[in-house]
């Protein structure tokens, strides 16, 4: 049976390749977005599948498998799209009288400094197969991208050729294996299961001294694949129907998660992600645009990359053209988008007359809502146990009272661990609303307790980590 191979997106991955690009280009280029920074040096750490002769040898994979459940109507067909970014080496050389060119480190223009980098080109391979075709071995679909070569000329600030960019794709290949079994089960249900595999003929030179940065440019960078079906839907792995537990617990995925990815309340979409997500996961509506940095919030990087010196982003502008995008974003955000950037509640729901207390129900109900006559909790109000001693194994413990550190009886911290056996001083002692009670301490022979006392930063332990040495 052979595979259709699709000219035109499919348009119900429409919504889930918003998130898929997040996927596809995380940690591409990170804050401050120079090549020269030292965490942009080591680069492409999810979902690379390697070639064969390299994986082995060094601990990284050349495939991957997804495997999930799917309740397909007579007659469906599957959509396929394998997204990966492909490595491309750019080199950077400067005009030279003569009319040629000579390889250089750096080329300074007014705007940009062009460094050498590793570019990632996106691509895309697509297949729609009909899910009866699949039973059995399944299929094979093999896919290929040839090597080339490319060469941009850069010009100058007076219109004349400055130099040139210089961009080398190495020939990548590789396979998607399908196959779907019937369940035994009660209802029409299938395992699918897709391979990704990198098929690569390259070996490292004998003898030689290859390394990670010479197979990258075989590899399948950030590969995930979405999947879709025409007629019928997948079964979500985080919160199958009861029935179908069993199978989805003897699924077996490596280095990939799948999660329902279509429209809410629709599963005839699947992402298939080196990055664990949930069910339906969306883009922040708040984002303005990629940042390529998921360990910070969008308002941090915004306003850290704005706060970088002209020579910084002349550097970053230089370094990728999706760097460069990211400094003109941050450099043209209006206030009210980075107003709108500082938070976002999207837990309101409409309150009426019988969810208020009696106090609230005579106000307007704008009023009723966001301004209550006092707080869910009034301290002032609140019956709140007095500051006194607690008692420690029989012994009242408070302000003043001298203690050994027991920490250790719930969960803890490293920092908590040195203190035990250490002498302290009961500073005070603390309730929570929840009835919980606290003993803010100073460490004896600290020679920073003073500070603290003035400044009222003190270590908290309960009751229960501490032992009187005294009574108070």
């Amino acid at each position: 049976m052979t595979a259709t191979t699709t000219t035109a997106a499919d348009p119900r991955f429409a919504a889930a390749r918003q998130v898929a690009d997040a996927v596809l280009l995380e940690g591409y280029v990170l804050y401050p977005y120079r090549a020269s920074a030292a965490k942009n040096r080591l680069r492409w750490q999810f979902g690379v599948l390697v070639p064969p002769a390299w994986g082995p040898a060094h601990d990284e994979p050349s495939a991957q498998q997804t495997q999930i459940l799917m309740e397909p109507r007579t007659g469906a067909e599957l959509s396929l799209e394998l997204r990966f970014l492909h490595a491309q080496r750019r080199t950077v050389h400067r005009a030279l009288a003569d009319g040629g060119f000579e390889e250089t480190g750096e080329l300074h223009l007014p705007d940009r400094v062009l460094v050498p980098w590793d570019e990632g080109a996106e691509e895309r391979v697509e297949f729609r197969v009909p899910v009866a075709g699949l039973a059995g071995e399944g299929i094979t679909l093999p896919f290929h991208r040839p090597a080339r070569e490319e060469a941009e000329e850069v010009p100058g600030p007076d219109g004349r050729t400055a130099g040139r960019l210089v961009r080398r794709t190495e020939a990548v290949e590789g396979v998607l294996r399908l196959r779907a079994e019937e369940l035994d089960c009660a209802y029409r249900a299938f395992r699918l299961t897709a391979v990704v595999e990198n098929t690569s003929p390259w070996t490292p030179a004998a003898g030689g001294a290859a390394d990670r940065e010479a197979a990258l440019p075989r590899s399948l960078v950030a590969a995930h694949l979405l999947l879709g079906l025409d007629s019928g839907s997948f079964l979500s792995m985080t919160d199958p129907p009861e029935w179908a537990r069993p199978s989805v617990a003897a699924c077996v995925n490596r280095h990939t998660w799948p999660v329902l990815a279509g429209a809410d309340g629709r599963a005839d979409v699947v992402l298939s992600s080196p990055i664990i997500l949930e069910d339906h996961p969306a883009i922040a509506p708040e984002s303005a645009g990629a940042m390529y940095d998921a360990t910070e919030i969008d308002e941090i990087l915004a306003l850290r990359t704005a706060a970088l010196t002209e020579a910084e982003k002349r550097e970053a502008r230089g370094t990728d053209p999706r760097a460069a995008a990211v400094i003109d974003l941050a450099d043209s955000l209006p206030p009210e988008v980075l107003e709108r950037l500082h938070g976002a509640v999207r837990s309101l729901r409409e309150v009426t007359g019988e969810d208020l207390p009696p106090a609230l129900t005579e106000l307007p109900d704008e009023e009723a809502v966001f301004r209550p006559e006092t707080p869910w909790w009034d301290p002032a109000g609140a019956a709140a146990p007095e500051p006194g001693p607690v008692a420690v194994d029989g012994v009242p413990v408070g302000p003043g009272s001298r203690v050994r550190l027991r920490p250790g009886a719930r969960r803890t911290d490293a920092q908590d661990l040195f203190l035990h056996g250490r002498a302290a001083r009961v500073e005070a002692v603390l309730h929570d609303v929840d009835g919980g009670v606290h003993l803010a301490v100073t460490v004896e022979d600290d020679p920073g307790a003073d500070i603290r006392r003035e400044q009222g930063r003190f270590l908290y332990f309960q009751p229960d980590e501490v032992t009187p040495l005294e009574e108070a």
